[in-house]
């Protein structure tokens, strides 16, 4: 397993975060799917994609959602299909999945206030209850036929309203509306491309893009660069929420792919992958997946949905935490921390929103210890003067001698008259 380049501040309070994670979702191992959704999905007529869903399931089954079932959000509408109408269910709280995120330990450091959230999708409604007053739109993207797009909005931003425990992962933060896809819920490569560029010059910090494609690549990552350029994160789905119907489904999609975009898998509570995604290798982060609730394009009433697209708008929101509480981070910073601090699993590591935030790199390694200093050279100091002082001073021992013995000889001569002794 990797093991996290980051450490907990002392100053933080010690809550539990990846490791706490690690055992839930290993916990949850023996639950099915279906026992996590706890909800019963009729699929309407009128979607043409809708977002992939389990079939059934009993409310009972603990959960927490409440006692009604909940209609799928689509992914796009048929050319005549009327636009998607307000849901009149309504979940006491999200799905144990989402739950699963601790966002309540988050969110005593941030709620990602003063970050703007772009969201590239079908458009996001600006009459969404739960987001009322923080929606900015780029042309005409406040206007969501489809509401795959205020679905996934929901999930970065949505404040808790009256009734309900659904909320999105930085309810402080501001949502961005552009449109990726045309009215219907069609993307393309083009639409996603300038959509990405539209976000990043209309201020966005977090850029969470739905759409997964297999063209486009030299368009999509030039979009990317653009963003990263411009220190902007750009969080994407790494696979389409729906398999390919025809054809093997692909190893890798775009923008996704592109360097520099933080790729995101979904998987359910127990941390397997969607079946979607089972093709996709090299995701950096895995979050939520299948199932989540979420909120709808018009009304207060819930849906319901499963795939890549919505695990991306969850680490899009915990993007905006970590941007909220470390505002010097970089776009590239900021997706280290996310990939970093997330719980180590046997795949892509599983996003831990807390973890994220509180968070620190360790410590620059210990300098190396500085040189000793030069040693002192002192001057050098002739020894003549001192050679003569010893020949001076041996001079005047000798004196002393010769003087000494004089003074014992010279008497005595006297004393004989100067003959020598018998």
């Amino acid at each position: 397993m990797r093991q996290s380049r980051y450490l907990r501040s002392p100053r933080l309070p010690q809550l539990p975060c990846s490791r706490f994670l690690f055992r839930l979702s290993a916990g949850l191992g023996a639950l099915s799917v279906t026992a996590v959704c706890a909800v019963s999905v009729p699929a309407p007529a009128r979607a043409a994609s809708p977002s992939p869903a389990p079939s059934s399931a009993s409310s009972s089954a603990g959960d927490g959602t409440g006692s009604t079932s909940l209609p799928p959000i689509p992914l796009s509408l048929g050319d005549d299909a009327p636009c998607t109408a307000a849901s009149n269910r309504t979940a006491g709280a999200a799905t144990r999945a989402q739950r699963s995120l601790s966002l309540p330990n988050a969110w005593q450091l941030s709620r990602g206030g003063g970050i703007t959230v772009a969201v590239v999708d079908t458009g996001v409604s600006d009459k969404a209850p739960a987001l009322s007053g923080r929606v900015t739109a780029v042309g005409d993207a406040a206007a969501d036929c489809v509401g795959h797009g205020t679905f996934v909005a929901g999930l970065v931003a949505a404040a808790q309203t009256s009734g309900t425990d659904v909320h999105g992962v930085a309810p402080g933060a501001r949502v961005l509306a552009v449109r990726g896809t045309d009215e219907r819920g069609t993307p393309s490569a083009e639409r996603v491309a300038d959509g990405i560029r539209a976000a990043v010059d209309n201020g966005a910090q977090v850029i969470t893009v739905s759409a997964a494609l297999t063209t486009g690549e030299a368009e999509l990552t030039a979009a990317v660069r653009y963003a990263t350029e411009h220190q902007v994160l750009v969080v994407a789905a790494a696979a389409p929420d729906i398999r390919p119907r025809s054809g093997a489904a692909a190893a890798q999609y775009w923008p996704a792919s592109a360097p520099g975009a933080l790729s995101v898998v979904g998987v359910t509570a127990d941390g397997s992958v969607l079946a979607s995604a089972a093709s996709v290798t090299g995701a950096d982060l895995a979050a939520p997946g299948g199932p989540v609730v979420g909120i709808g394009p018009r009304g207060s009433g819930h849906y319901i949905a499963a795939g890549s697209s919505a695990a991306a708008a969850l680490a899009a929101g915990a993007a905006a935490l970590v941007r909220a509480y470390h505002p010097d981070l970089t776009a590239a910073e900021t997706a280290e921390r996310l990939t970093g601090s997330a719980a180590p699993t046997g795949g892509a590591p599983r996003l831990d929103p807390y973890a994220a935030v509180s968070m620190v790199p360790p410590g620059p390694a210990p300098h190396a210890a500085a040189p000793s200093a030069a040693p002192l050279h002192l001057p050098e100091v002739s020894t003549a003067p001192q050679n003569r002082a010893l020949l001076a001073a041996g001079a005047m021992a000798l004196l002393m001698l010769v003087v000494a013995a004089a003074l014992a000889v010279i008497p005595r001569g006297r004393a004989r008259g100067w003959r020598p002794p018998n």
